[in-house]
């Protein structure tokens, strides 16, 4: 998720390492925080891969800057991972929201509405984080309140997803 996160705001525009660090924190923050440890050897790779440009600039200080950007390998590289995400892309809330904050950049409705379908369908089965005897355990069912707690709370939002999902796939159908 790091280098789709990566690749992602570097289709927005040139970056400095320290605002592309910036923005990925803001995006994932606390949830799944990025540290330089991972950032810069990323960064690396795609260079290396030839999927970023670098070139140095002026800083501020005596220090030049990295500018970083992205190159029409990376843009394909972008739009595959975009197209096709992972299994645990589309399960995993965080990392869902990372494709959704650059599913703009698949030029594509059709191809958009299809990631969406796939999340929805995700949602739509059947699941708890809690089970007993091999069925779910619903709210009303937890014997804990702070399980409870965490149910309704998980209902709740996956309703709104499925709904917002629903509308969005709608009008991207509308639009292809």
């Amino acid at each position: 998720m790091l280098e789709l996160s990566i690749l992602g705001f570097l289709a927005e525009q040139p970056l400095h390492g320290y605002e592309l660090k910036e923005r990925i924190k803001a995006l994932t923050g606390h949830v799944r925080p990025v540290s330089d440890g991972a950032l810069y050897p990323a960064i690396t790779r795609l260079i290396m891969a030839g999927k970023l440009d670098e070139r140095a600039e002026a800083g501020a200080s005596a220090a030049p800057r990295r500018t970083l950007s992205l190159t029409e390998k990376g843009r394909e590289d972008l739009l595959e991972r975009l197209r096709h995400p992972k299994q645990v892309e589309i399960t995993d809330q965080v990392r869902f929201n990372t494709v959704l904050a650059f599913l703009r950049h698949l030029p594509d409705p059709r191809e958009q509405a299809a990631v969406l379908r796939r999340r929805l369908e995700f949602l739509e089965a059947p699941t708890s984080f809690f089970y007993d005897g091999g069925e779910a355990v619903r709210a009303e069912e937890a014997e804990d309140l702070f399980r409870q707690g965490m149910l309704r709370v998980a209902r709740a939002t996956g309703a709104a997803e499925r709904a917002w999902l629903a509308e969005a796939i709608g009008e991207l159908d509308q639009s292809s």
